[in-house]
């Protein structure tokens, strides 16, 4: 959209690193404002939000927080953290259905902004405003979605909100890990900054492993896997979120199991050069 930025890299399986952004922050004067990436899908990454914002709120900088996948299962606190604005959407871990993006912002930030989009589909001050004095989306909205949305918050409050929610994500993705990694798999982070959302686990090491195959045969026993996406190195990646418990994560393993023993894969580590990565 013709914004002057700049991307900072950090390795795909290391958190982003506050130290670092204090170091940019300090050299370059010109920058404004801050955007970070909550939980990275990629690989899993779950980054460090309080530091982040504890290092833009030193430098009087902005804050918007990319929340799409962690939203809901996540705590974001911005009475504690100085946070402009969080973006996050009717899917992922809301459990609603996919396709409507809302943006949390601060109001008094949000009126003084009149004129600063380049782009019609993203004037919030615009839609905000058009809201205000209508009650109506500015262009047709997706109905079905908005009624879907509406139906998953009130499922969400009456499961206990974001602690319940985040609580029941982390038992799936600690009992998916405990069953894959007694399969011989070994995960793709360390646990320290897996997210709760999704899990990369490396490709087995055994000359015997097809992603395609493996992906076919998973498929069939009722379980769609996702392949790696960021990641150098061959990996595949399984979701911990949804509408399911820590028994869907069991029967996710039996499932790879009964796989890996039809392939006649009989080694689920990884190659020596995957485990250095």
């Amino acid at each position: 959209m013709g914004r002057t930025c700049t991307v900072m890299g950090f390795d795909e399986s290391a958190q982003v690193s506050a130290a670092a952004l204090d170091e940019k922050l300090r050299a370059d004067k010109t920058v404004t404002h801050v955007v970070m990436i909550h939980c990275e899908t990629g690989a899993g990454v779950w980054n460090p939000l309080q530091e982040v914002a504890d290092v833009c709120a030193k430098h009087g900088k902005g804050l918007i927080v990319d929340a799409m996948s962690s939203f809901g299962a996540i705590d974001i606190d911005v009475a504690k953290s100085p946070i402009d604005a969080v973006v996050a959407a009717s899917g992922k871990c809301i459990e609603g259905a996919p396709g409507m993006g809302f943006v949390i912002a601060r109001q008094k930030l949000l009126e003084g902004s009149q004129g600063n989009s380049h782009s019609l589909a993203m004037d919030l001050h615009d839609q905000w405003t058009y809201m205000q004095k209508t009650t109506q989306w500015r262009f047709t909205p997706p109905t079905h979605v908005v009624a879907a949305f509406r139906a998953a918050l009130d499922q969400f409050k009456a499961e206990g909100g974001t602690a319940a929610r985040g609580a029941r994500y982390r038992k799936n993705c600690e009992t998916l890990v405990d069953a894959m990694t007694a399969l011989g798999f070994r995960t793709f982070l360390p646990r320290a900054v897996q997210a709760p959302v999704i899990v990369t686990f490396h490709a087995p090491g055994d000359p015997a492993y097809n992603f395609k195959a493996f992906y076919e045969k998973v498929k069939a026993r009722g379980y769609i896997l996702y392949p790696g996406k960021l990641t150098q190195v061959e990996t595949f990646r399984v979701g911990c979120i949804g509408a399911i418990d820590s028994n869907e994560m069991r029967n996710v393993a039996s499932a790879v199991a009964e796989t890996l023993k039809e392939m006649g894969i009989k080694e689920a580590t990884p190659k020596k050069a995957a485990v250095a990565a």
